[in-house]
C-alpha cells in the first residue's frame, strides 16, 4: 500500500515583498517546518495586496493542497486585507473574535489601549480558532486547513512553533548531502541512474561557482532513513568510480 502524502501550498501576500524592497524569509522557514511535520510543501505563490487576486489564488491553491499557509496582511492599516479576501474566498462573514480581542486588550493595556487600528488585528472569517502569538498580541488565524499567519518571519516562526504536532501528516522528510568539485552537466547521467536505482529518494543538484571552481552539492531526500544512506552513500561510491572525491555533508 502506498503511504500518502500530505501537501501544502504557502500563499505570501505583500506588494513589499513584489517590489523589492522586502526580501522574504518565510518560505525557507515554513518549508523546513512542514518537513518536520511529514508535510510536502508542493507551491508557493506570491501575491500583491489585492483582494480579488488573493481570492483567486486561495481558491486555486486550496483545491491543489491539503492545507494552505498564508503570511502578510493582517496588521492594523487599511491594506491588510488577507482576511477580508480569504473569508470572501470562504463565503463566510468576517467577525471580531472575542479570545483575540481579549488578547489584544491585555496587549495594549500599558501600550496606549485598544484603538479601532489595532481592533483590526481581532477580526478573523467566521468559524476561526486562533494561532498563539507570544510575541505581539496578535493571534494568528486558522480555519479548517487554512492557517493564516503574520508577514514579519520571527512572529510566523512563532506561529509555526504554536502549530507544532497539530496537523495531520506522513512520515517526515529526511535528507542528507553529498558535495562534489564538478559541473552537474558531467554527472548528470550519474545522478539519473543512482536515482533511478533507489527509488525511495530524490536527489537534488545545487550548483555553484567559488574560489574560481564549479562545484555541485547533491541533496538526497527521503523519507526512509536506511533508504536514504544506502543512496547517498552509493551516490559516494559512484563518484569515486569516475574519479572524483565527493564530501559527505556537502562544500
Amino acid at each position: 500500500m502506498t503511504e500518502r502524502i500530505w501537501t501544502a501550498a504557502l500563499l505570501v501576500i505583500g506588494d513589499e515583498i513584489l517590489s523589492g524592497r522586502t526580501q522574504d524569509k518565510n518560505v525557507a522557514q515554513v518549508g523546513l517546518w512542514l518537513n518536520l511535520q511529514g508535510i510536502r510543501l508542493v507551491e508557493v505563490r506570491v501575491v500583491p495586496d489585492v483582494e480579488d487576486v488573493i481570492v483567486d489564488a486561495v481558491q486555486a491553491l486550496t483545491a491543489r493542497a491539503d492545507y494552505l499557509f498564508t503570511t502578510g496582511g493582517i496588521g492594523p492599516t487599511h491594506d491588510d486585507i488577507t482576511v477580508d479576501a480569504i473569508a470572501k474566498a470562504l463565503g463566510v462573514a468576517v467577525v471580531v473574535h472575542p479570545h483575540a480581542r481579549a488578547a489584544l486588550e491585555a496587549y495594549y493595556a500599558t501600550r496606549g489601549g485598544l484603538n479601532d487600528a489595532r481592533l483590526r488585528m481581532a477580526r478573523v472569517p467566521d468559524g476561526a480558532e486562533l494561532i498563539e502569538n507570544r510575541m505581539s498580541g496578535a493571534p494568528g488565524i486558522r480555519h479548517g486547513n487554512i492557517f493564516i499567519m503574520a508577514g514579519v518571519p520571527h512572529i510566523a516562526g512563532l506561529m509555526l512553533e504554536a502549530l507544532a504536532g497539530q496537523l495531520e501528516g506522513g512520515r517526515p522528510l529526511l535528507s542528507r548531502t553529498v558535495g562534489c568539485w564538478v559541473p552537474e552537466s558531467e554527472i548528470a547521467d550519474l545522478l539519473r541512474q543512482t536515482e533511478r536505482d533507489h527509488g525511495a529518494c530524490q536527489i537534488g543538484s545545487y550548483p555553484f561557482f567559488r574560489e574560481g571552481r564549479v562545484g555541485a552539492n547533491f541533496v538526497v531526500r527521503s523519507t526512509e532513513a536506511d533508504a536514504l544512506d544506502a543512496c547517498a552513500e552509493d551516490l559516494v561510491a559512484r563518484l569515486a568510480e569516475v574519479g572524483l572525491v565527493a564530501t559527505d555533508g556537502g562544500i
